[in-house]
């Protein structure tokens, strides 16, 4: 059976906090949208501001394979005539197929909001989704506040859907505007509705009680066919119906058709690019599409997900685009580190005794501090220590760094470094934009006499986070920086009671890999840094 799937991500989705949407960011999610196989997308509020009125204008240009554009609106307001009020005629104006139209389905906002009688709500209704209809349009006739009206006076809001129907509405869709309503009590209401109307009944779950996709599904299990939310959740206040989850759950668990199959494995694709256009990082730990989402970090979930991964893993996560993922930290057993290498064919270049020492290794870091999930880097630098042992390209034998303020001028720090690399010492001494900077520019100088190459590393992210704050002043903590050498990106940590420290120690191990790649060019090896997952 075919389920209708709606997208309001660039209606209510941009009523979340923190959202905010360009045109022209519009215009490509509709695209892709689109493109991915909605049926319906709802364009925003032509009525309610002048960014929506344009999106309309150029949206009447965009040449879509499936999805319908959607203009949103309310009923006429009671003082208007229906044919002169300025949102019914400026939902016309939208020059959309379809339209929603939100009606008041619950006796306290008729009397306390619109201040008006039953009766005169009525017409409201049935007068906006006549005039809708016989202008050519499709009308989704979105009951507001469906389910709190229907707990409080059944007989009025199951009224109000009588009238949109009678007037022609091709949708009735059931909202849950406050999100407070319970699955049982919206399968038990979608229920009763689906008894006493024919035709496609529609539900728009909101997540205050976070259940709006398990409210969702709860309705269509109900008989609804027609279903409403929001890329990754966005949305007013807790958000809408997230579907990146309903839809995956009502085709890949439930057996119904909602979008082609062969377009479900770029769902998470579209969760990433929806997210980066709304400039919000996409949650980790989001079900099917979060980098979380097929991540194994015990010991016993690796050694049965490298039996067989149905053992931890519902669906497989290329059905929907993601993929799995193992973690190292103080949780890992032996597995973690025998997937990991051999994931990358290294499995047979450590011995038995090399790759528990290994696993040790890892275990007395993360206990110390160290969080290796986010420090891709750092764990590279311990499996090409671990398969190249001898390998010694630098030691370090001394650092110091001062900073002074000598009025107004503001802080200046000097440092200096010596080190021993090719068979010789290397000294140098530098200034800079603080400690950090200068050490760095120190330990370059001595580096880059012997391998030049390593004057292309650069700092490009610095992160301090304190590990055991009830310590004050004298907490330990730790120091994340990402590097890069304009070709990769890589991560490394440090961990120490003294932030400069800790700041040096990431330093090192980020010019140590560096080098380390330079001098032993193993195509193995390299293959985790093309790995975007590999360690995070």
């Amino acid at each position: 059976m075919k389920i209708y799937v709606f997208d309001t991500t660039l209606r209510d989705g941009t009523q979340g906090e923190a959202i905010n949407f360009t045109v022209e960011d519009k215009l490509a999610i509709a695209h892709k949208l689109d493109e991915f196989g909605f049926d319906y997308i709802e364009g925003g509020w032509p009525g309610s501001n002048p960014k929506d009125k344009e999106f309309f204008a150029r949206a009447r240009h965009l040449k879509l394979k499936h999805a319908k554009i959607v203009a949103f609106g309310s009923t006429r307001l009671a003082r208007n005539r229906v044919d002169r009020d300025p949102n019914v005629l400026a939902l016309l104006e939208a020059g959309t197929p379809a339209v929603a139209i939100f009606g008041k389905s619950w006796d306290l906002h008729t009397e306390r909001a619109l201040r008006i009688t039953e009766e005169e709500n009525l017409r409201l209704i049935a007068e906006t989704v006549r005039f809708m209809k016989e202008h050519g349009k499709e009308v989704i006739y979105d009951a507001e506040h469906f389910f709190d009206g229907y707990k409080s006076n059944p007989r009025f809001a199951l009224r109000t859907l009588e009238v949109a129907k009678e007037a022609g509405a091709d949708v009735l869709c059931l909202c849950d505007t406050n999100g407070g309503t319970l699955t049982s009590q919206v399968a038990e209401i979608v229920a009763e509705v689906r008894k006493r109307f024919d035709g496609i009944i529609g539900i728009h779950a909101h997540n205050d009680s976070d259940l709006a996709v398990a409210n969702t599904l709860a309705a269509v299990e109900a008989g609804a066919t027609h279903v409403q939310g929001c890329i990754n959740g966005y949305g007013e206040r807790c958000g809408n119906a997230n579907l990146c989850s309903v839809i995956p759950n009502l085709q890949l668990k439930m057996g119904f058709e909602v979008i082609p199959p062969e377009r479900l494995a770029e769902l998470t694709q579209l969760a990433r690019f929806v997210a980066e256009l709304a400039n919000l990082p996409l949650r980790n730990d989001q079900p099917y599409v979060g980098r979380s989402a097929f991540a194994h970090k015990g010991g016993v979930h690796v050694s049965a997900v490298l039996r067989d991964p149905a053992t931890y893993e519902h669906i497989r996560p290329e059905l929907v685009g993601n993929r799995q993922r193992v973690l190292l930290s103080d949780l890992s057993g032996r597995s973690n580190i025998l997937y990991k290498l051999k994931e990358h064919g290294l499995e047979d270049r450590l011995s038995e005794e090399a790759r528990k020492q290994l696993l040790e290794k890892i275990k007395q870091l993360e206990y110390l501090g160290y969080e290796l999930e986010a420090a891709e880097g750092t764990f590279e630098l311990l499996v090409r220590e671990a398969l190249y042992p001898t390998t010694e390209l630098f030691e370090v034998v001394h650092w110091e760094v001062t900073t002074r303020s000598d009025g107004p001028g503001g802080p200046h720090s000097v440092a200096s470094v010596t080190v021993k690399a090719a068979g010789g010492i290397h000294t140098a001494q530098a200034t800079g934009h603080g400690p950090v900077n200068a050490l760095d520019r120190c330990l370059r100088q001595c580096l880059s006499r012997v391998y030049p190459e390593i004057a292309r590393v650069r700092l490009t992210d610095y992160k301090v986070r304190v590990l055991d704050s009830k310590k004050g002043t004298a907490a330990k903590v730790r120091v994340l920086i990402e590097w890069t050498d304009n070709t990769k990106s890589w991560a490394t940590v440090g961990v120490s009671d003294n932030v400069i420290e800790a700041s040096w120690l990431a330093m090192v191990d980020a010019l140590r890999l560096e080098l380390m790649r330079l001098m032993a060019k193993d195509v193995q090896v390299e293959k985790v840094i093309e790995d975007y997952c590999w360690g995070v």
